[in-house]
């Protein structure tokens, strides 16, 4: 499909599958690479980031465990800058090598919030791993140690990404047509 309709919206496709794949891979080599002997601990972020996190997990192939938080921030296609914690961190992570993957960082605000709790918490070290990095809408200041693909600054779904709980399911990425 080039096109698909999401309730009312229309997108055409913009990454298809095999370039997923191959991004995916490219997380996952810098991940086994930097955590050898480590056993990370996987801090995905849901609804958006299972799908990446699930395709992640059967690629890396240090020993390591995966949890899940939840964090709402958008409202139809338009990030709200205020972060709701729907669920929270229920791990010790007290000297444990974390790894925040996240399906996309636009403006930062969510991934900020979250690795201000995670660094109370103690941990080894915090990485993060996104599939999808739009610098043009980034407005925070951390790194990203793992990115993806690296995007325009359109709003986009499938492959986990949303529009009002729309299209997560789709198996290419497709941005929005305006």
């Amino acid at each position: 499909m080039t096109k698909v309709q999401v309730r009312e919206l229309v997108f055409e496709k913009f990454i298809g599958t095999e370039e997923i794949d191959s991004a995916v891979q490219k997380v996952a080599d810098g991940i086994n690479r930097d955590f050898a002997g480590k056993n990370p601990l996987l801090l995905a972020i849901l609804n958006g980031a299972f799908i990446f996190a699930s395709d992640l997990m059967r690629k890396i192939t240090v020993p390591c465990e995966i949890s899940f938080v939840k964090f709402a921030s958008y409202a139809g296609t338009m990030t709200t800058s205020n972060v709701k914690e729907l669920i929270g961190i229920d791990e010790d992570l007290t000297g444990r090598h974390v790894i925040i993957v996240e399906d996309i960082v636009d403006t930062g605000i969510t991934m900020d919030k979250l690795l201000a709790d995670v660094g109370k918490m103690n941990p080894a070290e915090v990485k993060v791993a996104c599939f999808c990095f739009k610098p043009e809408a980034f407005q925070k200041n951390f790194p990203i140690d793992y990115i993806g693909v690296e995007i325009a600054n359109d709003f986009i779904v499938g492959y986990g990404l949303d529009y009002n709980g729309y299209g997560r399911n789709l198996p290419d990425i497709y941005k929005i047509v305006k």
